[in-house]
């Protein structure tokens, strides 16, 4: 996206696309094993019990062997983008100089494809790093529409995802996120906007406003993530394009009366959006 080459010199473009310019020139700096190791562990205590804070997840991680001081499992939770979920002042640590959105789903029935659509980032551990992965998820059907992997948390594969989203399935109605830098940013939002897509952002300590796609990361993580030790950003890639194709149409949720997300979405997508 950034090059060069371009007539537009390169501060210009990374302050377009809202991007800083150390990401640009970032490499990935090898980890620890045992940091890596520990890391691994903090995503699975943060997704058993998501509202621990630095001090119980250190205790956990001492019950498992692991002496961390409290700044150090604090330090490890931001480089991961792990927070505990529960009633505090913010959940995410939006932009200051970017605008937030109020909530709209309040009271809403959400009962059609189309209707809402909700995105959000988790943590992915590899052999000998790890990644962020974005998805964007239609509401009503559970079904994943989207999704990137990245290993910095800017908003280019934010806005890839979005596009490809929007390609292929239309626009929302309302699109929901919380009131993190990616999702705030000029780029991010003028794209929703150029769409006419409403906007809404969950509202203060209100993790659960998001629940659905809290749900779908601790699915993808015990039933595709932890059963495999990814050996590279390409195997990470392959492996969840086929969990993402099992989810959409061979998974059945409780949820969903034990049915399918892919059936969900074409039944309940209104006649204006079917082609």
């Amino acid at each position: 996206m950034i090059t060069k080459k371009h007539a537009l010199p390169v501060k210009r473009q990374c302050k377009i696309l809202d991007l800083s310019r150390s990401s640009l020139y970032y490499k990935q700096v090898m980890i620890r094993a045992d940091t890596l190791v520990i890391m691994s562990l903090i995503d699975e205590i943060h997704l058993r019990y998501p509202f621990y804070g630095s001090r119980r997840i250190g205790d956990e991680l001492l019950d498992n062997g692991f002496h961390l001081s409290r700044g150090r499992v604090s330090s490890l939770m931001k480089k991961m983008g792990v927070e505990a979920l529960y009633r505090k002042p913010r959940l995410s640590k939006p932009h200051p100089g970017h605008r937030k959105y109020p909530y709209l789903l309040r009271g809403m029935t959400i009962d059609q494809a189309n209707q809402v659509w909700a995105i959000d980032i988790t943590y992915i551990p590899l052999s000998k790093g790890y990644v962020y992965l974005v998805a964007i998820m239609d509401w009503a059907s559970r079904k994943v529409l989207s999704w990137r992997l990245s290993n910095t948390m800017d908003t280019s594969f934010c806005t890839e995802a979005l596009d490809e989203a929007i390609e292929q399935f239309g626009c929302p109605e309302i699109f929901n996120s919380d009131q993190g830098s990616q999702f705030t940013s000029d780029i991010f939002t003028t794209k929703l906007k150029e769409h006419g897509i409403q906007i809404s952002m969950d509202g203060r300590g209100r993790w659960v406003d998001n629940v659905f796609i809290e749900r779908l990361w601790k699915s993808v993580k015990y039933e595709e993530v932890y059963l495999k030790a990814y050996d590279s950003i390409a195997v990470a890639k392959k492996e969840l394009r086929k969990y993402f194709d099992f989810y959409n149409k061979r998974r059945r949720h409780h949820g969903l009366n034990k049915r399918l997300p892919d059936e969900v979405y074409w039944k309940t997508l209104p006649l204006k959006n079917v082609a």
